[in-house]
């Protein structure tokens, strides 16, 4: 009896051993099969039109076999549905293949349209396949009436390695939890070192994700963005209004409302001519309140950037209220400006350096007349900027939570 009661046990364990090699090698084929399925990386999200109904994303995945991009979106908030539901707004993004000196990737780009004012909605992209979604994102679209916001406002990231990327991820982490409002992100340029660096650009998106997939990124041309006029790799990894100056170098000028603001993006590194009609155009049609510019090179900023002097004769003809500016890795904020002098009413155009989030530091330069605030804090800086009907308020912080400055507009 003993011995046929081993061999039944016997027998048990072989039978368990062979279902536990069956199930390890379909396990190990499931892998094996998830891990071909290409998955979204670098994905961010921007202002790409009306930002009451309309949101736009852009993410990446390896290799340059062009596989199908879809968005899904759906009313609430994460996790989301089980996005089998009719409810689900399905959207087919446009393909690109980029080449950077190793096996390549492919871009998608899509924007979503006829979403409804202040609603919060959560999304997911990839190819469709099992394996090959994102983890479900939310983001709230703008209240169908102006209203009060605030948005953040940062600088010259430009990493060149994983830790560099660290900092600047630090640097939102502390505007977030600062300004845990904000409705999406400006940057005035240089937000890798080498814009054909692809590892740069993905650590740039990668360690700050839990922002970028979640407020838009409204980015600005630096000199290491575009280089020798090709801004081709910078443009790639976002999708901005297509209302920028016909002939610049696409995807790095453009403007926005959001709120009571009209925002102006400008490229100081080339087709400054251009831009200038443009701007010209552009501000003339403006309904807005408050007129935000962002560009990289500053016009009043420590150093100036003397080829866009007639950019700052367009800013005063309109009334501009705000000028972001970044390139000199300081801290500077002018008076109010006209005329290129200080303007004694106090209705003139204010210009600011916000400094670096990322790890490079200048030697603070030369006060000028216009400083009114001029520092070098050797921190990672932010900025939330607040803009109601009647007031711009402007609050700046280092990111161990020192308030560095803080103005207020009136109209």
């Amino acid at each position: 009896m003993k011995g046929r009661n081993k061999m039944v046990w016997l027998g048990v364990a072989v039978v368990v051993l062979l279902l536990g090699i069956v199930v390890f090698g379909w396990q190990k084929k499931q892998q094996a099969a998830e891990s071909t399925v290409p998955k979204p990386q670098s994905i961010v999200m921007t202002i790409g039109g009306d930002a009451r109904t309309t949101m736009a994303f852009t993410w990446q995945t390896e290799g340059t076999a062009g596989e199908p991009g879809i968005l899904q979106i759906a009313e609430g908030a994460e996790p989301g549905p089980s996005w089998s539901e009719a409810e689900v707004l399905d959207f087919e993004a446009e393909a690109s293949v980029m080449e950077d000196g190793g096996k390549g990737h492919t871009v998608y780009k899509v924007l979503a349209t006829d979403l409804r004012p202040g609603t919060k909605y959560v999304y997911r992209v990839g190819n469709g396949q099992d394996g090959g979604w994102s983890e479900p994102c939310s983001f709230v679209t703008e209240a169908a009436e102006p209203e009060a916001f605030t948005f953040i406002n940062v600088t010259d990231s430009q990493g060149e390695k994983a830790a560099d990327f660290r900092l600047w991820a630090r640097t939102l982490d502390k505007a977030f939890q600062t300004f845990p409002e904000a409705r999406f992100i400006v940057h005035n340029g240089d937000m890798t070192e080498n814009p054909n660096d692809a590892q740069g650009w993905k650590w740039l998106f990668g360690q700050a994700s839990k922002w970028l997939t979640r407020v838009p990124l409204m980015p600005v041309a630096g000199n290491h963005d575009e280089i020798s006029g090709d801004a081709s790799a910078f443009a790639s990894h976002f999708l901005v209004p297509e209302n920028g100056a016909e002939g610049a170098a696409p995807g790095t000028t453009y403007s926005f409302d959001y709120g009571f603001a009209h925002i102006v993006v400008l490229n100081t590194e080339s087709k400054i001519k251009r831009q200038t009609e443009w701007l010209r155009e552009d501000l003339r049609k403006n309904t807005k309140p408050w007129t935000i510019v962002a560009m990289h090179r500053p016009a009043y900023g420590g150093n100036q950037y003397d080829k866009i002097e007639n950019w700052i004769h367009v800013f005063d003809e309109f009334g501009v209220d705000l000028v972001l500016q970044g390139h000199n890795h300081e801290y500077s904020r002018s008076y109010p400006l006209r005329n290129g002098q200080i303007a004694q009413d106090g209705k003139g155009t204010v210009y600011v350096v916000t400094n670096t989030s990322g790890p490079k530091f200048n030697e603070l330069k030369k006060d000028k007349f216009y400083h009114a605030v001029h520092s070098q804090p050797n921190k990672q800086t932010f900025a939330g900027i607040t803009v109601s009907d009647n007031t711009l308020v402007y609050t700046a912080y280092t990111v161990d939570g020192r308030r560095l400055d803080e103005f207020t507009l009136e109209r």
